[in-house]
């Protein structure tokens, strides 16, 4: 029921906001919700498969810079650029969760940190594409419509509300109760006959695409691809949003994402120590609710 108010409210803010002449919130908004498809996406893995993957930025990054290099050369088609950046950003996950999920603890960790250091560095090694400085995308056209601020706000929000409800059907399915299972005790699936191996590759590859997805997102929003899409800090702060909604919790990385971007918001302009701020937060969340804000509303109910 919570989800459908919110919803509705989303719905009907960018009419109130032009008229209140808010659109700068539209915009957060529209930010927000990217953000919170990219959490979702690694809280798929973290909090419901138990794979810590430090590399989550590589596939958010390759959305973004596969939109923006394909429009650069020439093809118009927003949906072909989605069909393709969200392809080669599954791929990619296909690739590094095939080596990495042989691997276990901080050796998976480690590895996935080292791949997406890799496409950072390979990214920035192309200078036709801008280097270090960056990529300028451009909108794609989406058939009849234009791809205006408010048109994008829709389509993020479309997005993000239908890739939640097919993660809601896919957490509560056989797969993902075997998920979850595979987090509790690798040795007892394995025992009772479950392929493991395959179970958390799938559900790498799906985090894969959910998250090149949002970087396409992110790219139409900015009209910008920045290797920090890519960066080992854009993996952290991904992984702060999880840790602050609550890991395993499934609205946890829409809650954080949305609670974390606001409180930076407010906070930058404050103080030039925000990240100060945003850490002691962080911290008391850790100790005070383990199971991030989203597990501290269930609880409270």
């Amino acid at each position: 029921m919570g989800g459908v108010i919110v919803l509705l409210l989303l719905l009907a803010f960018p009419p109130i906001a032009s008229a209140a002449g808010l659109e700068f919130y539209q915009g957060l908004l529209t930010k927000i919700m990217i953000f919170a498809l990219a959490a979702s996406s690694l809280n798929l893995i973290l909090g419901y498969g138990g794979m810590v993957s430090f590399g989550h930025a590589a596939y958010f990054g390759l959305g973004a810079y596969t939109a923006a290099i394909l429009v650069r050369e020439g093809v118009t088609s927003g949906w072909l650029i989605w069909a393709l950046a969200v392809g080669l950003s599954a791929l990619l996950a296909f690739f590094i969760g095939a080596i990495s999920l042989r691997t276990r603890g901080v050796y998976f960790i480690m590895i996935t940190l080292a791949f997406a250091q890799m496409i950072y560095y390979l990214v920035v090694s192309f200078k036709q594409y801008g280097g270090e400085d960056g990529l300028r995308a451009r909108r794609p056209e989406f058939g009849l419509f234009e791809l205006t601020d408010t048109a994008l706000y829709y389509l993020t929000l479309g997005v993000l509300a239908g890739a939640l409800y097919l993660l809601h059907r896919l957490v509560h399915s056989r797969f993902g109760r075997v998920l979850q299972a595979i987090r509790e005790n690798e040795s007892r699936a394995l025992a009772l006959g479950y392929p493991v191996y395959r179970f958390q590759l799938t559900a790498f590859v799906l985090a894969g695409a959910m998250a090149g997805l949002a970087g396409v997102l992110m790219a139409h929003h900015t009209q910008y691809a920045s290797p920090h899409l890519l960066s080992w800090q854009q993996s952290g702060h991904l992984m702060m949003m999880v840790i602050l909604g609550g890991v395993g919790q499934f609205w946890g990385g829409a809650l954080g994402a949305a609670v974390l971007l606001l409180v930076e918001e407010v906070l930058q302009d404050l103080t030039i120590h925000w990240q100060l701020g945003v850490g002691l937060i962080l911290l008391l969340i850790v100790f005070f609710a383990p199971k991030g804000l989203a597990g501290l509303w269930r609880r409270e109910r």
